[in-house]
């Protein structure tokens, strides 16, 4: 995992405060930031499609909105993040995100090149220092989709974080789940956050629950589209093990999604370790 020891200050007048690293306890947060491209109704899908390929000078504005939302959080999750292509003017989202966040782990997960135009990642930023990251791609009949298994804390009861960004049809959405299920089966202490594509009880994540320990502490409110939101498609999955003090949609609108927020309470055994 990427480290930084600095982060350039944040251009509001207000600033949150970094997340405190209260021992035993977690805020997490995973946001689908659709590449820094604002969005606030269907039309923009039109107006502002030619951003997918092209950079724009809204989009390092955007960054540093969501980068200001993250600093009180110590693990954070984001989906349709661009790796450093033409489309982002060569920046990696994920690595000036962290910065600005004031993150000093931050991992990129590249799935899918485009040439020099576009490369889909998700993007992780941390307080605490990884033991292991390991990379998955996915099933599905088309490439780019992929699992970033993150490990932390100490080897005897370590916790697992796994970020994912699903693929939009139930058919192939099942496959993924039943890989990540394959994943996590022998695992104590687990995380699941992403943008799923789905509802809680759709039948690829009702098939995850029944195969794991894993659950949803509350039927969350819709995250998409951000503007006027209809679908519940945003996640945080915990295990049995961790104990959920807090779960919210956060209402922040900058992408075209919403950003899921939780804070746990870690078992005794697992020590992460700044």
């Amino acid at each position: 995992m990427n480290d930084r020891t600095a982060a350039p200050e944040l251009e509001t007048e207000h600033e949150p405060q970094l997340a405190g690293n209260t021992p035993g306890r977690l805020r997490l947060l995973t946001y689908n930031i659709q590449t820094g491209i604002q969005s606030s109704h269907y039309g923009h899908y039109v107006t502002r499609s030619w951003q997918h390929l092209f950079p724009h000078a809204d989009r390092p504005r955007t960054l540093k909105r969501v980068a200001r939302l993250t600093r009180p959080y110590d693990l954070v999750g984001l989906q349709e993040v661009d790796g450093g292509s033409l489309r982002s003017g060569f920046i990696n989202q994920t690595e000036f995100v962290s910065r600005l966040g004031g993150f000093p782990y931050w991992h990129d997960q590249t799935n899918r090149r485009i040439g020099k135009l576009a490369r889909h990642s998700n993007g992780f930023l941390s307080r605490y220092r990884p033991l292991e990251i390991r990379e998955h791609a996915l099933p599905g009949m088309i490439p780019g989709r992929g699992a970033l298994h993150m490990t932390f804390g100490g080897p005897g009861e370590p916790l697992h974080v796994i970020l994912l960004h699903l693929a939009l049809g139930a058919r192939t959405r099942m496959r993924q789940l039943g890989y990540v299920a394959d994943l996590i089966a022998p695992l104590q202490h687990v995380v699941v956050m992403g943008d799923l594509n789905c509802p809680a009880e759709s039948r690829e994540i009702r098939a995850l629950l029944d195969r794991t320990s894993l659950s949803e502490p509350t039927l969350l409110m819709p995250t998409y589209p951000s503007w006027r939101p209809l679908h519940p498609l945003d996640h945080i999955l915990v295990s049995s093990s961790l104990q959920v003090e807090r779960a919210e949609v956060v209402d922040y609108p900058v992408s075209d999604h919403l950003p899921v927020a939780m804070e746990i309470k870690l078992p005794d055994s697992v020590i992460l370790v700044p």
